[in-house]
């Protein structure tokens, strides 16, 4: 989110928000099986799935879990506030880093339910599968790094890596509302 709020600042472009997270590997939060996005998107990681031999009841556990948490921050993040217009526009989808690239994915497709002129991922690192994924689906993938490492963690890239809390996406949101400088 800081991110976002920062690539939308300098382009003085309009700021729209894609709740979406991953679902995780049974017993290796890190790995990733899928992701959902706000509007009800999801894609599965069929090559992980398979490799893992992850059945389709723990992929819907998983999913399930991840949905409900989906849907409450995009309650809480947008409210009942109508979607921004994206139908023949360029849509710019920023995000701290792809990893695997499957929530990235995600956010791709759904955002391409509405309509776009073209779709960018942008992020400051990605790994060569993250960035290979993400490729895949957007129309044009900026990242100023791409690490192909065996092992790679976005939080290794990162002086002071930390999640952003609900309460500072509340508080960012709401300056950005109000037209005060990030």
């Amino acid at each position: 989110m800081p991110l976002g709020l920062e690539v939308a600042s300098a382009l003085k472009a309009d700021l729209g928000i894609i709740v979406c997270r991953k679902f995780a590997l049974p017993m290796n939060p890190e790995g990733g099986l899928g992701a959902v996005a706000d509007d009800g998107t999801m894609i599965l990681d069929e090559e992980v799935i398979a490799r893992d031999g992850i059945s389709r009841e723990q992929i819907e556990y998983e999913a399930n879990q991840v949905k409900a948490n989906v849907k409450q921050r995009s309650l809480r993040y947008k409210g009942e506030a109508a979607q921004a217009r994206l139908t023949g526009k360029t849509a710019i989808i920023v995000d701290d880093g792809l990893a695997s690239g499957v929530t990235m994915t995600v956010a791709v497709e759904a955002v391409r339910h509405r309509n776009p002129r073209e779709i960018v991922a942008a992020v400051p690192l990605a790994s060569a599968t993250g960035y290979r994924r993400a490729a895949g689906v957007a129309n044009r993938v900026i990242a100023c790094v791409v690490g192909t490492m065996p092992k790679f963690y976005l939080a290794d890239f990162y002086r002071s890596w930390r999640d952003v809390s609900d309460d500072e996406v509340d508080r960012l949101l709401r300056r950005w509302r109000q037209g005060q400088e990030i």
